[in-house]
């Protein structure tokens, strides 16, 4: 991947554009590394190109993501294939009607294509489901988008072969996590605003109780000895329950936003339980 970072997927919060920011803090050596809440994969594909690592695992709740993980790990010439169909066929007819599929009818790689494509069209990228978990995202305004590319799908899918990929809670990294090992951790954030959740990452919101359970996870594995980093908003709640870690500051360009005086670079933090070298 020559030092890029490829986004085979646009993910609401993507910290791609935080990478230079965030080099200062990364772990010098690393030998097994985890990322529970993985979504677009940016830090977990920087980390892996800069460290000679025997293990990762890579984990997240959302089925379709995991699942797209997997294939193009697993399946990427055939996922490839079905892109360029999706690419061929798009129009407005042709997007809904895909929406409307329930991807439990489809094969693993088609829910995977359905995924990629669904992602790359919509509107602004947006990761959205309802409270049945039914993706509902409305058509983005693009001319001509970019849907994929196979060059990056076929070097991710190399990048992928010794990762062990699994679809389950945050906690569970408890289960294999130990001492030395390097966790981050990059949640849904918690809001600027009390009570103003923009995306729906999946049917059950991430609540301030399950950012309570995140902190206490995070405190478990420092007890562990693991190296452990998390982002998350700027706000008093966060940095409240991180007191006694090592809090950093990094400004973030936040272009998706309902309010659009609230666009723009933002301050965000990032938690560690040591201190960067």
């Amino acid at each position: 991947m020559n030092g890029e970072v490829p986004s085979f997927i646009k993910w609401a919060g993507g910290k791609k554009q935080l990478l230079e920011q965030f080099k200062q803090f990364f772990p010098q050596k690393a030998e097994r590394y985890f990322e529970p809440f993985v979504g677009g994969g940016a830090v977990a594909f920087y980390i892996i190109q800069k460290n000679n690592l025997k293990e990762i695992y890579l984990s997240d709740i959302n089925e379709e993501l995991i699942n797209c993980y997997k294939m193009i790990r697993d399946n990427v010439e055939e996922l490839i294939s079905q892109l360029r169909f999706h690419k061929e066929s798009h129009n407005k007819e042709y997007y809904y009607s895909l929406r409307e599929l329930s991807p439990e009818i489809l094969s693993k790689v088609e829910r995977a294509s359905r995924f990629i494509y669904l992602n790359k069209t919509c509107f602004n990228g947006l990761y959205r489901v309802n409270s049945k978990g039914k993706f509902n995202v409305p058509m983005g305004s693009y001319k001509n988008p970019s849907i994929f590319q196979e060059n990056d799908l076929r070097a991710l899918s190399k990048v992928l072969k010794i990762a062990k990929i699994l679809k389950m809670p945050f906690e569970k990294v408890l289960m294999y996590a130990k001492e030395g090992d390097f966790i981050y951790f990059d949640p849904p954030y918690y809001p600027l605003t009390k009570g103003k959740n923009f995306i729906s990452y999946t049917k059950d919101n991430f609540s301030e109780q399950d950012q309570i359970r995140l902190a206490q996870v995070f405190k478990k594995l420092d007890k562990k000895g693991c190296k452990v980093m998390l982002s998350n908003s700027d706000t008093e709640f966060i940095k409240n329950l991180y007191k006694g870690y090592n809090i950093h500051m990094v400004k973030a360009n936040r272009m998706i936003n309902c309010d659009a005086a609230k666009r723009g670079k933002i301050n965000e933090v990032v938690i560690t339980n040591y201190l960067p070298t």
